[in-house]
């Protein structure tokens, strides 16, 4: 893609979702969104793939019924209460309306089965901007909706995305596929404590971020799109493949890694609120994923790639691109768990 073009699109992306942010009115929120979606959808289709180009249309017909239903929701608050600011959404039809469509923008479950589709048509690195960077907008609206939503609906919604995440993932054989049902669990938790305690959610989106990067670069690194294609490489970077085991971990949740702070807060707040059944159910859900990380982990450790030739495998080659943003993120999807009390300090907790 021409590098001009390229920027252009880059700087639409930031535009879209930095207005989102700076928005109070629901047009100029809805706008971003817009702007955000048009911005990528170039980015998605620039592999001039069948699949590719079926995953860009789904992704923009989902955009778009997300963005009328947004619209639709915002114009009848407005008819009805007679205000556009974002916070002042209150009106239940309007309300209800609009946490759905936010719902179907970050690919939440019941509203989930675009996004793995979506996923497996695109490249590891538009597929990291998909995961991460178009998941902002929606979630700063959600934060600034929650309040007024009937908690059941959320917390419905949290469940049902963390056991759809955990069960939709065991499956499959694609690893774009498994990352994106891990993106829709660890939104369902996100989703789950949103009502409750916003900051945690912050804190747990900030996480996945830094998580998910970090599994999307590993993967980009190793040229790996299969759980097969794994199998090589502990032979093409064995330091690489031992710190992937230990983000997919980190993704699933274990104790001595970053993954483990935003499940612990979120478990605790949950008993907090008097919710120890969503709480208990979040956490047996939370196995589910586990199990999918781990084969993940057993493929890219335990199992070695059929090689018949005696001589020095001829794929060891050297990186030609650059691993500074890889290691950065995975040292901090690894190493940040013992700041968890100057974490929660930092948020009020």
């Amino acid at each position: 893609m021409n590098p001009y073009v390229l920027t252009i699109l880059l700087s639409s992306l930031g535009l879209g979702t930095v207005l989102t942010f700076a928005s109070s009115h629901w047009l100029l929120a809805w706008m971003g969104l817009e702007i955000n979606t048009l911005a990528i959808i170039p980015l998605m289709a620039r592999q001039y793939h069948p699949r590719a180009v079926e995953a860009t249309t789904k992704y923009f017909l989902t955009q778009a019924t997300a963005a009328a239903m947004i619209l639709f929701a915002s114009t009848t608050n407005a008819w009805l209460v007679g205000e556009w600011d974002i916070q002042q959404l209150t009106h239940p039809i309007a309300v209800t309306t609009a946490m759905l469509a936010l719902a179907l923008k970050v690919g939440l479950a019941p509203v989930h089965f675009w996004l793995p589709e979506v996923l497996q048509g695109l490249d590891l690195t538009t597929g990291l901007i998909l995961s991460t960077w178009q998941k902002l907008a929606p979630f700063a609206l959600m934060l600034q909706v929650a309040p007024t939503v009937n908690s059941s609906l959320i917390v419905t919604l949290g469940l049902l995305s963390t056991l759809v995440g955990g069960w939709g993932g065991l499956n499959q054989t694609q690893l774009r596929k498994i990352l994106a049902y891990s993106s829709i669990a660890h939104l369902g938790w996100m989703v789950l404590i949103m009502q409750f305690a916003p900051s945690i959610t912050l804190l747990s989106l900030i996480m996945y971020i830094i998580m998910t990067s970090s599994a999307f670069m590993t993967l980009k690194t190793n040229n790996s799109l299969t759980i097969n294609a794994l199998a090589i490489s502990w032979t093409k970077a064995p330091t690489l493949a031992a710190l992937a085991i230990l983000v997919l971990l980190s993704l699933g949740g274990l104790p001595p890694l970053s993954g483990f702070m935003p499940k612990w807060l979120i478990l605790q707040e949950l008993t907090k609120q008097g919710l120890p059944m969503s709480a208990t159910l979040a956490a047996m859900t939370a196995l589910l994923s586990l199990y999918f990380y781990l084969r993940l982990c057993y493929a890219m450790t335990l199992t070695i790639w059929p090689n018949t030739l005696a001589a020095t495998t001829p794929w060891r080659l050297d990186f030609t691109h650059t691993t500074l943003p890889l290691s950065l993120v995975t040292m901090l999807a690894l190493s940040l768990l013992p700041l968890t009390p100057a974490m929660a300090a930092l948020l009020n907790l």
